[in-house]
């Protein structure tokens, strides 16, 4: 047997299952991809390929469906990435080109990329530990509270208002902003927050527990990594599409969404590039029916993930080439902010 025949007999399986939710048989087969042999051929094709663990055979009088091995060789060496078309990238820039925050990027690219791929979406928020400081400002409001902002180099803002113990002055504002601005401006945050205690030293003694709450609500916000944590999920009204297979495939993936440490986990591996992870690969044994396409996104300042959660019968060219399209155009908006 031709190992390229077989190759082709496993890619047209993988379609055919993918489209149709049927097992396929040797005559459709031949019928709809035209692979030049008989159906007799066809049928010692896959029963090799299940002997070798790519196919399986779910009733004896059924067609093959592909396992998790057989998806994982479609993907590996069968699978050409799906160009989006010319109009999928103009509407993909322009949607996300509207953007007017971070918050609204990573809103617009979750369901973007649910629409595109007609699956679950999952997007982490750009890390705020590894960025670097842009910009920080502290505003007095009435009586004696104050407004803390920091802006990040990957284009996040952090807002926090502190209660003092007394007013700040204007000549007193107008002295700590001069000298905190040069020191943390283009520093890591974990830098910056290290630069900042070393500031209330610095001022008269009268001044310091003043200095001293504001520094302490900027220490805080350089060093929170709750919001490394934070993620977006939508599209997951697309799972009612498989709502037959509930126990097998739609439960697993709604209660992983509602583990945010496991969502993490499943987009964590994704560093450069794209990353397909398929059943057991994806380390939870609940995910077995299903898959995880996830790619990195941004610098080294703003690097996060984003992906895909769905059944192991996804259209894998088309969901790695949304994934990768909607990393790229977001990670150049992000570097571009």
């Amino acid at each position: 047997m031709s190992d390229d025949r077989r190759l082709d007999v496993l890619r047209a399986i993988v379609e055919d299952y993918v489209a149709t939710q049927e097992p396929v048989g040797s005559r459709s087969l031949v019928e709809r991809h035209h692979l030049g042999v008989s159906p007799a051929t066809i049928r010692g094709d896959m029963k090799v390929l299940e002997d070798e663990g790519y196919l399986t055979q779910p009733h004896t009088s059924a067609g093959r469906i592909p396992t998790d091995k057989g998806y994982r060789m479609f993907v590996d060496r069968l699978a050409t990435v799906k160009a989006l078309s010319p109009a999928e990238r103009r509407a993909i820039e322009r949607f996300l080109s509207e953007s007017v925050d971070v918050d609204d990027i990573v809103q617009r690219s979750v369901r973007v990329l649910s629409q595109l791929t007609s699956q679950v979406a999952v997007v982490q928020y750009p890390s705020l530990t590894r960025s670097t400081v842009r910009h920080v400002e502290v505003v007095s409001l009435d009586g004696d509270r104050a407004l803390v902002v920091v802006i990040t180099s990957s284009g996040r803002v952090e807002q926090r208002t502190i209660q003092l113990p007394a007013p700040l002055t204007d000549q007193l504002l107008a002295d700590l902003r001069a000298r905190l601005v040069p020191v943390v401006l283009g520093e890591r945050l974990s830098k910056a927050a290290v630069k900042v205690a070393d500031l209330i030293h610095t001022f008269e003694p009268v001044d310091q527990p003043l200095v001293a709450a504001v520094v302490a609500t900027l220490t805080q916000t350089f060093s929170d990594e709750r919001s490394d944590a934070r993620i977006v999920v939508g599209g997951t009204s697309n799972l009612a599409r498989y709502g037959a297979e509930f126990d097998t495939t739609v439960r697993p993936v709604l209660e992983a969404l509602e583990e945010q440490v496991v969502l993490l986990k499943l987009l964590g591996e994704a560093s450069s590039g794209v990353t397909v992870r398929i059943g057991g690969e994806t380390g939870f044994d609940t995910l077995a029916g299903n898959a995880v396409v996830a790619s990195a996104y941004g610098g080294d300042g703003s690097r996060a993930t984003l992906g895909t959660v769905g059944p192991a019968r996804m259209d894998y060219p088309g969901t790695i080439a949304a994934v990768a399209a909607v990393a790229r155009y977001v990670g150049r908006m992000l570097d571009d902010a």
